[in-house]
């Protein structure tokens, strides 16, 4: 058997279908990060313990997740709320964790938007780190999101789990990767400064997720991102064939990759206001005014 963990904050909408679809383990832990609506209310109907942390930042908060909150079990597995178990899903996990021969394994998603799988549009496997011992992986920042660093060798599960992308609704979307973009935008001038692309890894890499984030640290590099990035999404990775769905999705991302590179641009080019030490502040100019009203006409 292995626990799984639930980060939430402000799910409600999501939180009961995701605790039911992870209900085949007798250990399931929700990390919240003090939510403001009905999230904590509805994961206590459950037979889940619930722990809150302030949320700092992704890799902060799963690291700290890892070292703080005990487990039944050695192994772990690591659910968004906006994410499902299947049982095929879970029955592959649990066989997983007999092994010795991985410390933890990947995941695909299956994103769903507008009431479907869009398998093209999304560079279907992406994979994530889910399943593995708590002991031996621990998660570190990388622009909005984290990357796992791993103890020890890494494998892949065949079965996918299901992602909501888009459950809260678009506006919920939209505002959250507007938030995102800031991040990734100080992430893009990092790697640019310090990175470098593996052309190796981008042709040879020896798996798919070394090949993916080479192709990422190339994508940083070229003109025209956000078209670029259209094109190969919705053309050559076949999301066309996505319907509707499709082209709104790879839009939306091509519109993601332009407000990341409209935010490195304000980074580069904006002034960081400083304050003269020749100019008086809002509060002294304030004081000075009051003294002026205050002191008798001659």
């Amino acid at each position: 058997m292995f626990s799984i963990y639930i980060l939430t904050y402000n799910e409600e909408i999501d939180i009961a279908a995701c605790i039911e679809s992870a209900l085949m383990s007798d250990d399931i832990i929700v990390v919240d990060s003090f939510s403001r609506d009905r999230t904590v209310e509805i994961a206590h109907r459950y037979p889940v313990r619930l722990v809150q942390h302030p949320f700092e930042t992704h890799g902060k908060q799963r690291t700290w997740m890892l070292q703080s909150v005990p487990t039944k079990y050695e192994w772990v597995y690591i659910l968004e709320a906006d994410e499902r178990m299947t049982p095929a899903l879970f029955q592959e996990c649990l066989e997983a964790t007999k092994t010795e021969e991985y410390i933890g394994y990947y995941v695909a998603e299956q994103v769903i938007f507008m009431d479907r799988w869009i398998r093209r549009s999304t560079q279907y496997p992406r994979y994530q780190m889910r399943l593995f011992r708590k002991d031996k992986v621990w998660f570190s920042d990388y622009g909005h999101t984290e990357r796992e660093v791993c103890e020890g060798p890494t494998g892949f599960i065949t079965e996918t789990y299901p992602h909501y992308t888009c459950s809260k609704g678009l506006s919920r979307w939209i505002e959250k990767h507007n938030r995102y973009s800031t991040d990734e935008a100080a992430e893009t001038l990092r790697q640019l400064e310090k990175g470098s692309v593996s052309l190796r890894d981008l042709v040879l890499g020896h798996s798919e997720v070394a090949r993916r984030r080479a192709l990422k640290d190339l994508s940083l590099r070229l003109p025209f991102r956000p078209l670029l990035r259209f094109l190969y999404m919705y053309f050559l990775l076949g999301g066309f064939l996505d319907g509707r769905a499709g082209f709104a999705w790879c839009t939306l991302q091509a519109f993601y990759e332009y407000l990341i590179l409209l935010k490195v641009w304000e980074m580069e080019n904006l002034p960081v206001p400083t304050l003269d030490p020749k100019t008086p502040s809002a509060e002294e100019s304030n004081a000075d005014s009051a003294r002026a009203l205050s002191e008798p006409q001659a």
